[in-house]
């Protein structure tokens, strides 16, 4: 969820954090989510293991120091959020504790907005970025997606799962909402840096007369939620998994739906510095293995979207 560069999707090429996850709508197995900030959470999915498969693949000093330092922003239920203990649970810790087994480290969650990830990354703050963030050219390469400008290195992604952009209401307050182009002349809640932010600000130029598109963008989903909830907007949009959870959870049940279709499906991607090509391969070798034993269906089922699982991680899938 960053601004151009470092937003969860893009917005030229539009890629949201997934789009088949249909099955998380009828799933009742998920929790309710916490608030992100800029400071460490202090969560670590522990490897318990001493030896493990693919610890040599690993540069010797993360291996030495048996942590990998992730940059999260813990506030996107189902994906990545805290229990009410404030511990980070989610698809995500879920996934990096079953990699920590095969590569015998800890993956450490450090709580950060989503438009600091990216040059978190830059200023060695975190080894990884992991938080639903959509893999796109313009990451890929540092480029501003608002602009088309170069501003940076780039990352370099695994690719772990799909995900597309949706558009919710208040319950019973559609408002014949049903596809971007009905926005215009209405007001639309986002988290600040996301697809749906970048969707949003690509249809607002596409309104015509005075029909024109407000936009209201938040440092996290949970404050353009309540923004929304309280009257202050007439929809919201995020990626699918986490529309559909707040759909479902929120009032519960009572307070929002799902309206139109999902867009813009591209893969979820795990962040790592370009210079940083020995991690970034074990993390791809890890990931490779958690599918291949089983572990990676397992918390992909656990949370209830199976519509959006890989068969095999990529590298840079993004388009």
């Amino acid at each position: 969820m960053t601004a151009s560069t470092t937003q969860r999707t893009t917005a030229k090429s539009a890629k949201s954090r997934i789009a088949a996850v249909g099955a998380i709508a009828v799933a009742g197995t998920l929790l309710l989510t916490g608030c992100g900030d800029q400071t460490k959470s202090g969560d670590s999915t522990k490897s318990g293991a001493k030896s493990a498969p693919l610890a040599d693949k690993l540069p010797k000093e993360i291996r030495d120091k048996g942590v990998i330092r992730v940059g999260s922003d813990i506030a996107y239920a189902p994906v990545e959020f805290k229990d009410k203990s404030g511990k980070a649970i989610g698809i995500d810790p879920d996934l990096a504790k079953a990699m920590g087994k095969q590569l015998g480290v800890d993956f450490q969650f450090q709580n950060a907005t989503f438009d600091t990830l990216v040059t978190g990354l830059k200023s060695n703050r975190y080894d990884l970025a992991m938080s639903a963030m959509t893999d796109t050219k313009d990451r890929q390469n540092g480029v501003d997606s608002d602009t088309g400008k170069k501003v940076g290195d780039g990352v370099d992604f695994v690719d772990y799962f799909n995900a597309g952009v949706s558009i919710y209401t208040p319950k019973g307050k559609t408002q014949g909402i049903k596809t971007w182009d009905d926005l215009c002349g209405k007001k639309i809640v986002v988290q600040r840096g996301t697809v749906s932010h970048d969707l949003a600000k690509s249809q607002a130029k596409k309104c015509k007369g005075g029909e024109k598109l407000g936009i209201q963008s938040f440092d996290d989903d949970q404050q353009a939620q309540t923004r929304l909830r309280s009257g202050g907007a007439d929809a919201g949009s995020s990626d699918f998994p986490v529309a559909a959870y707040a759909v479902k959870t929120a009032g519960g049940g009572k307070d929002f739906e799902l309206v139109g279709d999902q867009v813009e499906a591209a893969p979820y991607g795990i962040a790592v510095s370009k210079d940083q090509k020995q991690l970034r391969d074990a993390i791809k070798a890890a990931l490779d293995a958690i599918i291949k034993n089983g572990e990676y269906d397992k918390v992909i089922a656990k949370w209830g979207v199976e519509a959006g699982a890989v068969k095999s991680a990529t590298l840079n899938g993004g388009k």
